[in-house]
């Protein structure tokens, strides 16, 4: 299954108050790379990867992998991936200073 798909089958009224989810379901599918989006369990969390690399019309054509493990509903797996494609849950203000601060030099250093 891709993120389109999954998009597809799940209840839109459920997700009317997200933008992000609306976004992508307006968005013309791409399909300029050949990646698949991870979700796997990490310390009893759902962690997703792969979900950042492309455009945003070129994710929705990813295949979603999982471990056979998951056992979660696609509500559940669809949140996770929404969540980790809206920067994980930062703030604005995190996001700006982040990139504000992205090019100082005495910051890469302490990062180093």
């Amino acid at each position: 299954m891709t993120l389109r798909e999954l998009l597809q089958s799940v209840d839109s009224e459920q997700y009317s108050d997200s933008a992000l989810f609306q976004k992508l379901r307006k968005i013309k599918p791409e399909y300029g790379s050949n990646r698949h989006i991870q979700v796997k369990l990490i310390d009893g969390e759902v962690a997703v990867t792969n979900a950042h690399v492309g455009s945003l019309g070129d994710i929705l054509t990813y295949p979603i992998d999982f471990e056979p493990d998951l056992n979660i509903s696609k509500v559940q797996l669809l949140d996770a991936i929404l969540h980790e494609l809206s920067s994980n849950g930062f703030s604005e203000t995190e996001k700006s200073d982040f990139w504000s601060d992205f090019d100082n030099l005495q910051k890469a250093k302490i990062v180093r």
